[in-house]
């Protein structure tokens, strides 16, 4: 898919897509609390479709499917597979390969696209302290594991991700026969796993953590339960229409919860420091365009915000600074490098320096090709820079953002951008009333 973003004012009202964080967790709860539980407002990104398949091979059935809840009927991991693939999905091939572990049957798990290239080194050291056999494509997909994984004392090393962490603790949270600890040491990414303890907690488990260096499970406390849960709008996604917001024209976006444990609620710091005009309510967020100072931002533990940050830093006049860079090496793409070089192209300075990103903004950005390189947010990021760019912007390999924000592109339009998508060598030009 191709898809072409003119210079654009936007404005109206647009509703936050659901959660993929949120979503995925609670599909795991689903399958490990044994009767049925339903999942009101889900997401419908790859990554969500992913997690769906994962459970159902795993041995939960969908009982019921509608556009408002999902409907999810488990005995526990029961899997009638003997391969599951998590898709693209870097969160589920983290999270339920210590859940698929907790069966005794010798299972393959695979995934594809760029999850086929990240490592794994961390399941082929500590899944054999669990009682585990595992084996890896050199520390790489696939992997080959035969369980039932027994919890048991362990410290693991949460730097890379703490995606591995919220799939030991889901998985602990199944059962433990004694109470029992996992300590953890320079743990990054500390609100996704708020959000991970959370759900597990709205499915009937309670952990306590001491300052998130150690986890503690107590027998009484283990066990899911079948819950009905809604899945929350997505600050991830949301903070590109944030940022869009910011920079090309006074939105609305409902469906944010401004309590939320997610990570990249952060970005309303952000658009705070940056002037623009921000009022946050507890269910929606207004945000509009004003002059925009530039920034200095610590993304080490929400990672995911670097590319609306570019955008946001490219309309900022004067040098923003990003900290965290060494979090985007092993994403969809090297998104350091990756935003560097997109942003180039569209006229745009970024260093990189250490742990550092240092953007000159306010130079204007100009119409140009893109390439999203696959990545999801390097799309999004590049067609919110575009609103106010000196010509059209074009996006190759725009399909990207199917694997967490699917209706992105329709979103803009519904706002008022002017977004012509080409795919299969038709070009459908829209621009939508945002009365409709």
């Amino acid at each position: 898919m191709k898809v072409t973003v003119q210079p654009s004012s936007i404005t109206g009202t647009i509703t936050a897509a659901a959660g993929k964080s949120s979503m995925q967790r609670a599909c795991a709860a689903a399958l490990l609390a044994k009767g049925t539980s339903q999942i009101y407002n889900p997401g419908i990104s790859n990554d969500d479709l992913a997690a769906l398949d994962v459970i159902q091979k795993l041995g939960a059935k969908i009982t019921a499917l509608t556009d408002d809840y999902i409907e999810i009927t488990s005995t526990g991991v029961n899997p009638f597979s003997n391969e599951v693939s998590c898709g693209e999905s870097g969160l589920g091939i983290r999270m339920f390969t210590p859940i698929t572990a907790l069966s005794d049957k010798s299972l393959t798990i695979t995934g594809k696209g760029s999850l086929t290239t990240r490592p794994m080194h961390f399941f082929d050291e500590i899944l054999p302290l669990l009682g585990v056999q595992v084996s890896s494509n050199n520390g790489r997909l696939p992997l080959q594991i035969q369980g039932p994984l027994k919890p048991a004392e362990i410290e693991v090393d949460g730097s890379l991700s703490s995606q591995f962490l919220t799939g030991l603790l889901m998985a602990y949270g199944a059962g433990v026969e004694e109470d029992v600890a996992i300590k953890v040491k320079d743990l990054k990414s500390k609100p996704y796993i708020d959000l991970t303890l959370q759900v597990m907690k709205d499915f009937g488990v309670d952990v306590s953590h001491n300052n998130y260096e150690s986890f503690h499970f107590k027998k009484e406390n283990t066990g899911y339960k079948p819950t009905n849960y809604t899945v929350e709008g997505d600050w991830s996604g949301a903070a590109f229409l944030l940022v869009a917001g910011a920079v090309a024209g006074n939105i609305l976006v409902k469906g944010l919860d401004a309590f939320s444990t997610q990570a990249d609620k952060a970005i309303l710091q952000a658009l705070m420091d940056c002037g623009c005009v921000l009022s946050v309510r507890e269910k929606e967020i207004e945000v509009g365009p004003a002059p925009l100072k530039p920034f200095h931002f610590n993304a080490t533990d929400c990672p995911d915000l670097f590319p609306p940050l570019v955008a946001l830093a490219a309309f900022c006049d004067g040098i923003s600074v990003i900290e965290g860079v060494s979090r985007l090496q092993h994403k969809e793409s090297d998104r350091g490098i990756t935003l560097q070089e997109e942003f180039r192209t569209l006229g745009i300075t970024i260093e990189l320096q250490e742990d550092l990103m240092i953007i000159k903004g306010g130079t204007g950005v100009n119409g140009a090709t893109v390439h999203s390189h696959h990545d999801h947010r390097i799309a999004m990021a590049c067609a919110v820079a575009a609103l106010k760019a000196h010509g059209p912007v074009v996006i190759e390999e725009a399909s990207a953002i199917n694997k967490s924000y699917p209706n992105f592109y329709k979103h803009l339009q519904k706002l008022g951008a002017t977004v012509e998508v080409q795919e299969a060598n038709e070009i459908t030009v829209t621009t939508v009333d945002v009365t409709d």
